[in-house]
C-alpha cells in the first residue's frame, strides 16, 4: 500500500514539474487581512516570476508592499504555491512613517473556466520606526485576470513544426537572401 502511494505522489510531482506555474499574465483585485483591507496586483515577468504590489488600509495605519513571488506548481497548472521577497513602506498613526521588509508564502487557484485567481497566505513582516518590530500577517485574495497567458499552439503533427506559416516564411527568407551567383556578380548588396 505504501508503495502505491510513493508511486502516485511521484506522478504527481513528475506531471507537476512539467507544468506552468501560472496562467494569467496580469491580475488585480481584492486582499482581505484580520485587521486590514487592500488592493492587490500581480504581473507575471516570467515563465515562474511575478511582481506583487500591495495597497491596505488598517485602522490605524495604511501601507504599501512590493513582493517578487517565485512560483511552484502543487497539482498542474491551475494550482500552485509560492514565495517571494520584498518590501514596504507606510504611515503608522502616532508613529509617522515606518519602512520594512517581508516574505510571503502562499498558495493560489486559477479557477477552470473563470477569469479568477483565489490566494491564500501568510506574509511575515520586519519592521523599522514601527510599535511592532514584527508582525505576522494572513491574508486572502480574490483577483480578476486582466490578461490571460496567451495560449499555445499544439500541433498533432509529432515530428517537428509542421506549420505552412513557417514554411512559408523560411522560403521567403531562402529567396530574399543572395545566391554565390550574386555575390560573385556584386548584385544584392
Amino acid at each position: 500500500m505504501k508503495i502505491k502511494w510513493l508511486l502516485f505522489f511521484l506522478l504527481l510531482a513528475g506531471i507537476s514539474i512539467q507544468a506552468n506555474a501560472q496562467k494569467y499574465r496580469t491580475a488585480a483585485g481584492a486582499r482581505f487581512e484580520s485587521d486590514k483591507v487592500g488592493f492587490s496586483i500581480q504581473q507575471k515577468v516570467h515563465e515562474r516570476g511575478t511582481i506583487e504590489g500591495i495597497a491596505s488600509l488598517g485602522e490605524r495605519e495604511y501601507s504599501g508592499t512590493a513582493l517578487y513571488e517565485w512560483h511552484f506548481p502543487l497539482l498542474g497548472e491551475r494550482f500552485n504555491y509560492y514565495l517571494g521577497v520584498g518590501a514596504h513602506v507606510g504611515n503608522l498613526k502616532d508613529h509617522g512613517v515606518f519602512t520594512g521588509a517581508d516574505a510571503i508564502l502562499g498558495i493560489e487557484y486559477k479557477v477552470n473556466g473563470l477569469p479568477f485567481l483565489l490566494s491564500a497566505d501568510i506574509k511575515p513582516a520586519f519592521h523599522l520606526n514601527h510599535e511592532d518590530w514584527v508582525g505576522l500577517s494572513s491574508g486572502v485574495s480574490v483577483r480578476y485576470v486582466i490578461l490571460k497567458e496567451k495560449k499555445k499552439k499544439n500541433s498533432i503533427w509529432p515530428f517537428g513544426n509542421n506549420d505552412d506559416e513557417d514554411r512559408k516564411k523560411k522560403r521567403k527568407d531562402k529567396d530574399d537572401s543572395p545566391s554565390i551567383i550574386d555575390i560573385l556578380k556584386g548584385g544584392n548588396q
